[in-house]
């Protein structure tokens, strides 16, 4: 995007670094805000606490901002698995129910339901892919009057396909079902408007490029009103320092799914990581990616690589996954490109090729020169 940007991120320096849809390296000054705080521990122990308290209050702040909610509408979780979990054993089920998901969900937006099916007998419905994509007719009229929660990922991890949550999001509504969205590959990297969604779930090292360990919970008014907090701990009530009041309610919105103390360290660098994607812009980082990405799709064009992403309008994503034509395994083709310094994915049978703001066209011509053509 810039080499300011590029310069913050050692990774960039030392590899071709196409595989932020799995971890996103962290930019220097994160490691070093993280580092920052552990010092602090290691000289102060309890001394500055607060200011520990302040910056994961910040960094919160700066979630909201980039998702365009209330700062009480996010909670702060270990993963996205978790966020998941907590919504599924919070809501109430009974047989009759179904939820309607994607057969090829990652398993963070799977488990969960699929515990439910078992546990209550709920109905799992599950859409199917079709050359990448997801059909969003066949997926929307599996939506129905016994829907009680719709799931989806905003890009899909093993397609790059993306999903049309305000399509999605108004059929759900129309049907009177919750809907919940895994922004896991999407934020950080794309605009998101969860106008429309009840439910979000995510976290801070992939397009965030921040320390794993800070799982991010968004609640609509009305999630919170039908989902139960089933995790909570000291944290979770309005006035936590009450140390004498054991009947104190609940807080009244996701900050309820708080439950305790965590990895302060880590929020420390998830805010210097937030900052510069902020002030970059998400508009911003979706455009460049969608060039880069349109550049390495028509520069594939002609050679052994059938491109599996939908590169439609609405539908393409930063995430370019591709078979090769001559039959080489996706592990074989990431062996390859390991051996030269470059980093990609092998998911399934496909190549998942993943840039960030900090690549640059450069990177995307070395992948193309090294490629294996046989």
């Amino acid at each position: 995007m810039n080499e300011n940007i590029r310069k913050l991120f050692p990774a960039a320096q030392r590899y071709t670094y196409l595989n932020s849809a799995a971890v996103s390296p962290m930019p220097s000054v994160s490691a070093g805000a993280v580092y920052s705080q552990l010092k602090d521990v290691s000289e102060n122990g309890t001394l500055n606490y607060m200011n520990w308290v302040a910056t994961k209050e910040r960094a919160r702040k700066l979630v909201a901002e980039m998702l365009n909610v209330r700062e009480e509408q996010i909670a702060f979780m270990r993963n996205t698995s978790d966020g998941f979990a907590s919504v599924a054993n919070g809501l109430s089920w009974q047989k009759g129910d179904n939820i309607v998901t994607f057969e090829r969900e990652f398993p963070a937006n799977f488990y969960a339901w699929r515990r439910i099916r078992d546990k209550f007998g709920v109905e799992l419905r599950l859409a199917s892919e079709k050359n990448g994509r997801i059909d969003l007719e066949e997926f929307i009229s599996l939506i129905d009057a016994n829907t009680k929660i719709v799931s989806i990922s905003a890009v899909q991890f093993s397609s790059g396909f993306r999903a049309d949550l305000e399509r999605i999001g108004e059929a759900a509504r129309k049907h009177g079902a919750l809907f919940a969205v895994d922004i896991i590959q999407a934020f950080g990297a794309l605009p998101l408007d969860l106008s429309l969604v009840d439910i979000a779930c995510g976290a801070s090292h992939k397009w965030l490029c921040s320390p794993e360990g800070c799982g991010i919970l968004y609640l609509s008014d009305k999630a919170r009103e039908i989902i139960e907090p089933t995790l909570v701990g000291w944290i979770s009530v309005e006035t936590p320092w009450d140390f004498d009041d054991y009947e104190q309610d609940f807080k009244p919105n996701a900050l309820a799914w708080e439950s305790g103390t965590g990895s302060i360290s880590l929020f420390y660098g998830l805010e210097q990581s937030l900052k510069i994607l902020h002030e970059t812009g998400s508009e911003n980082i979706e455009k460049y990616l969608e060039e880069l990405t349109d550049f390495l799709c028509e520069s594939l064009a002609g050679k052994d690589y059938e491109i599996i992403s939908s590169r439609e309008k609405g539908e393409k994503s930063q995430i370019v996954c591709v078979k090769h034509r001559g039959g080489l395994s996706s592990n074989q083709m990431a062996k390859h490109l390991e051996a030269e310094n470059i980093i990609a994915a092998p998911r399934g049978n496909r190549l998942r090729i993943a840039p960030h703001f900090f690549n640059n066209q450069d990177d995307i011509e070395r992948l193309l020169e090294v490629l294996p053509l046989v």
